[in-house]
């Protein structure tokens, strides 16, 4: 899967979460920094190293 594929796999999962969650569950933690859904998307979507850094690591995960 790439990258692009990625996002998108992410960006469908953020739409199906209740607000409550996008806002206050940490999903990962990239260079001791931690990311809130809504924060991870904003990365994401900005396509920064860090979203690509977070898009990989959701992905070993198995959340997307």
């Amino acid at each position: 899967m790439g990258t692009e594929e990625e996002r998108i796999r992410f960006k469908k999962i953020l739409s199906n979460l209740p607000e409550k969650i996008r806002n206050q569950d940490i999903i990962v933690i990239v260079d001791d920094q931690p990311y809130t859904w809504n924060a991870a998307y904003l990365e994401v979507s900005n396509n920064s190293d860090v979203g690509k850094k977070i898009l990989r690591k959701l992905k070993a995960l198995e959340i997307i």
